[in-house]
């Protein structure tokens, strides 16, 4: 059967999103507005990749960089490979830093290659199934939930078997409204960290008491993401993932230490090294950048805004 591929090419644009928030690891996620932009177009033959920004040096990657792999397991869930591909990466979330660039490559290949397969794709990829995927290619869910979605996001695994044909693991998520007034700050350091560089050093176990603990603050910390924005500095409060991560980034901690003392909500973003600050007041946010660089060390500290849309086709 011949196949009919679209001709010209199509557009996704994906934000950069932090995990954790502080207690909720590996479930929340919020959105930011910074944005990759892809386009993506099948070709007669051959893979052509050309990269702008963040990840540049990735462009002789080929078939192993990310945006391909998520192309490519799209393609293999719908039953058809496309005979070569034409991708155009224009990146501004920074990569190894904790801001979800993996993810945002993740589901910019998904979506782009869903676009491309044609209406029939859509049927066997639905935006369920595609999450799944994309948690499947990412390892956890939570960065790629919000970048899908947009805002803030808590992302679980339901028990049962999912009765997709590709068997995937069900993702579920839940979608809110962060409040108003929030204003998200990331203080991004000079030297990035391996995301499973910082995962190596968690411990397999954790004291019960830390669980309970860290279970409280989480619950604070949704209270305070939708409405009570007085309740963000003990919600950011993590008994899980940060203490552990120290060593490896050391300047980081530093400076969750000195933002807090000052009544700051901040917290490690994602798996580090980047610091996320939940400001509920334009003061606060614009006393980020002066705490960072108090100590000598060089940030680069971005206010942005929660993207509220999420990941997005263009044509």
């Amino acid at each position: 059967m011949t196949v009919t591929w679209p001709a010209g090419p199509v557009g996704v644009v994906v934000p950069a999103t932090s995990a954790n928030l502080g207690p909720g690891f590996d479930s929340f996620g919020l959105a930011l507005t910074l944005h990759d932009h892809v386009a993506a177009k099948v070709t007669s033959g051959g893979l052509d990749i050309r990269i702008q920004g963040p990840g540049a040096d990735l462009a002789d990657a080929g078939e192993q960089l990310l945006v391909v792999r998520a192309m490519r397991a799209a393609f293999d869930v719908v039953g058809r490979q496309p005979p070569g591909i034409w991708i155009l990466c224009e990146n501004a979330i920074p990569h190894g830093f904790g801001l979800g660039s993996s993810a945002a490559a993740i589901v910019a290949g998904l979506l782009a290659a869903r676009a491309l397969a044609g209406d029939e794709a859509t049927a066997v990829l639905p935006d369920s199934v595609l999450l799944a995927l994309a948690a499947e290619l990412e390892g956890h869910a939570d960065n790629v939930a919000a970048c899908m979605l947009g805002g803030l996001t808590i992302a679980w695994h339901p028990p049962g078997e999912w009765p997709a044909a590709a068997q995937l693991k069900e993702v579920g998520v839940a979608r809110l409204a962060p409040h108003p007034d929030l204003i998200p700050v990331v203080c991004v350091p000079t030297v990035p960290l391996p995301t499973q560089v910082a995962r190596q050093v968690l411990p397999s176990l954790v004291l019960h008491a830390d669980a309970a603990a860290n279970t409280a603050r989480a619950a604070l910390l949704i209270a305070g993401l939708i409405g009570s924005p007085d309740l963000l500095l003990p919600g950011t409060e993590d008994f899980l993932h940060q203490r552990y991560r120290a060593d490896s980034m050391p300047a980081t901690m530093a400076l969750v230490d000195r933002l807090r003392s000052a009544g700051i909500a901040a917290a490690v973003s994602g798996a580090g090294p980047a610091v996320l600050v939940l400001a509920a007041e334009p003061e606060e946010a614009a006393a980020v950048a002066s705490l960072a660089a108090s100590d000598g060390d060089t940030w680069e500290v971005l206010a942005l805004q929660v993207d509220v849309n999420g990941a997005r086709l263009l044509r």
